[in-house]
């Protein structure tokens, strides 16, 4: 496999241009490999390209959660700060791996393109992870540990061992967000949405890339996190870097058979054109839909650019493609040079503005889907750390690992979804992809209620099995319950994800504009972000107005004493609520309506003629 890929890679370089053999297909979506040459079908793209996509994804994946999943035990064992700094810290540097996406969105799509946006993320990543392995591998880069036998040892990390050990970390998330959004939007890019076979395909590459996310967290939850903790953070750090590295190596592997898009400049310009046009026509009155301005010239199609079709909704911007003649010259001869962007829209740029504003509620309604699967890495977890965690007699299970539940209920029900729930929904239903997309997605906010009511009850056996062993006031003691009950809400979170996590990432790079794809998955990533800080919120707010009560509120250092179940009980009946409302607003909403081939095609010889 190694010799082929590198003799695919050499060859890819040395031939000067494309040669189109007998019964060879171009693909007629305005790709093109990464010298900008026209592609082939056969040759390039499809499973043959994604499927190295994926494999990086994994790899991603692993690298990513081996470090995230057990941070605030190495800052509060190693690097000696307190929980609650340690939990601000941690919080802080989610935030801003979570919102850089939106920045290496936007540059990919706008100015690097996907391909090279990937490559230099993810040779910064993996500065990040050399650093932080030799920061926590180094005597002089880390603070020295205390014996376990002397209590009294409080050794302080110097200003440098932190500032390296932070700045590794913050490297990682640079990385991170010019990776994250671009990769996912490129592996999805080598289907053709044009090609009623590719199309399917298309559907089914969400599906399993989440598959091969789901394999990565798995091996993080379980191999690394264990090394970490009972080998060594050098050791368990370097697994990461040297996931990283073979994926750099399988990425480039795969560059003779990628399909790349050309960037088209700033997609956010597209947008304000349209509102500042719409503004300037506002005293005009809507003519008919076939006197609106239109047009798609040969750079559109080289980049993928599609016609969308007029949509009757948010009509007020529809002046944005009104033509005014007043633009004459002297003896009154209405001038023909290209309309100023900036004065006169098309229909297509009109419709994409309003895709993203369709949007904006479906976004809103996901974040409170966000607030409920953000529990399943904080209070989730700590529920399981006070309960009796051995597997048989000399086997402890790591708190981390209680996500294998979750990663391994993903990865076997992606797998059953794909293969049997599609094929069988198609056929009463209609949709190539069994349900639709906001559908699926609405089914995954439904197993959330139900995994949030199964956490509740969870956490209220927890507390009686405390209380009866008379372990109420003594949060260290391990409560003689065993941590599988608390399987079933991990495995529900898991298939939760399958349906919402998986729906929402096909749904915003399907939904926005195709010359916004990265930025598209960059929105999805942010539901999550935006709702794990207003998880914190909820927490503070929820806690302030239940210590009014005089019991100590629900949240207090004493696990055992706290009322997590009050807590999901809250968060079960927001999401039920939150559920109708989306179940009205997914009811109105308007999918992208694209042009037939036929009207969104400018002789695609032409293009392919210019390429060779």
């Amino acid at each position: 496999m190694g010799f082929f890929c590198w003799r695919e890679w050499f060859e890819f370089w040395k031939k000067p241009a494309v040669s189109r053999e007998d019964g060879e297909e171009w693909v007629n979506d305005g790709s093109v490999d990464l010298r900008g040459r026209s592609v082939m079908k056969s040759k390039s793209g499809g499973w043959k390209a994604s499927l190295f996509i994926i494999g990086v994804e994994f790899s991603e994946r692993l690298t990513y959660y081996g470090v995230a999943s057990n941070l605030i035990i190495y800052l509060t064992t190693v690097l000696h700060e307190g929980v609650a700094t340690s939990a601000k810290n941690v919080n802080n540097w989610s935030g801003v791996t979570t919102v850089m996406p939106l920045v290496g969105g936007f540059l990919a799509d706008a100015y690097f393109g996907r391909y090279w946006m990937v490559l230099i993320s993810s040779v910064i990543y993996l500065l990040g992870l050399v650093l932080l392995t030799l920061s926590a591998s180094l005597t002089a880069l880390k603070p020295p540990q205390c014996d376990k036998a002397n209590l009294t040892c409080n050794p302080h990390s110097t200003s440098t061992q932190v500032g390296i050990f932070f700045f590794a970390l913050y490297l990682i998330s640079i990385g991170t967000g010019g990776h994250k959004p671009s990769l996912q939007a490129f592996g999805a890019d080598q289907f053709n949405e044009q090609d009623s076979t590719e199309k399917l395909k298309k559907i089914s590459f969400f599906n399993w890339w989440y598959f091969g996310l789901c394999g990565g967290v798995l091996v993080a939850v379980t191999v690394v996190v264990y090394v970490q903790d009972n080998i060594g953070w050098g050791i368990g750090f370097s697994i990461p870097t040297a996931a990283m590295a073979v994926t750099l190596i399988l990425f480039l592997f795969g560059t003779p058979y990628y399909r790349n898009r050309i960037p088209r400049g700033s997609p956010l310009t597209r947008i304000l054109q349209v509102f500042v046009a719409a503004i300037r026509n506002r005293n005009q009155k809507n003519p008919e839909v076939g006197l609106l301005y239109e047009k798609l010239d040969l750079e559109d199609i080289r980049s993928g650019q599609r016609l969308l079709s007029h949509t009757e909704n948010l009509k007020f911007l529809d002046k944005a493609a009104i033509v005014v003649q007043t633009d004459a010259d002297g003896a009154g001869n209405t001038r023909s040079k290209e309309p100023n962007p900036w004065k006169v829209c098309t229909i297509t740029q009109v419709e994409e503005t309003k895709l993203i504003i369709r949007m904006v509620p479906i976004w809103l309604c996901c974040l409170t889907y966000g607030v409920a699967i953000a529990q399943g890495t904080t209070f989730f977890i700590k529920q399981g750390y006070t309960m009796d965690r051995r597997m048989g007699s000399h086997f402890l299970i790591p708190p981390a690992s209680l996500l294998t539940f979750t990663a391994g209920s993903m990865v076997i029900f992606v797998a059953i979804y794909d293969r049997f729930l599609v094929p069988i929904a198609r056929k009463f239903t209609g949709n190539e992809r069994g349900i639709s997309i906001l559908q699926r997605i609405g089914v995954g906010m439904f197993f959330s209620i139900l995994f949030l009511i199964c956490a509740a009850l969870s956490e209220k056996k927890r507390v009686n099995a405390a209380k009866s062993h008379g372990l109420l006031d003594t949060p260290k003691a391990t409560v003689p319950l065993s941590v599988f009950w608390l399987s079933p809400q991990f495995i529900l979170l898991g298939i939760a994800d399958v349906f919402t996590l998986v729906g929402l990432q096909e749904y915003f790079y399907d939904q926005v504009p195709d010359n916004m794809r990265s930025l598209g998955i960059a929105f999805y990533l942010s539901v999550v972000g935006v709702a794990s800080f207003i998880s914190s919120l909820l927490i503070t707010i929820t806690g302030k107005a239940s210590e009014r009560g005089g019991h100590g509120g629900w949240f207090v250092n004493n696990l055992n004493r706290c009322h997590l179940d009050y807590f999901y009980w809250l968060l079960a009946s927001l999401s039920a609520v939150n559920l109708c409302l989306y179940i009205y607003i997914a009811r109105k909403y308007t999918y992208k309506k694209v042009k037939p081939i036929e009207e969104n095609s400018i002789h695609q010889s032409a293009v392919h003629t210019n390429k060779t």
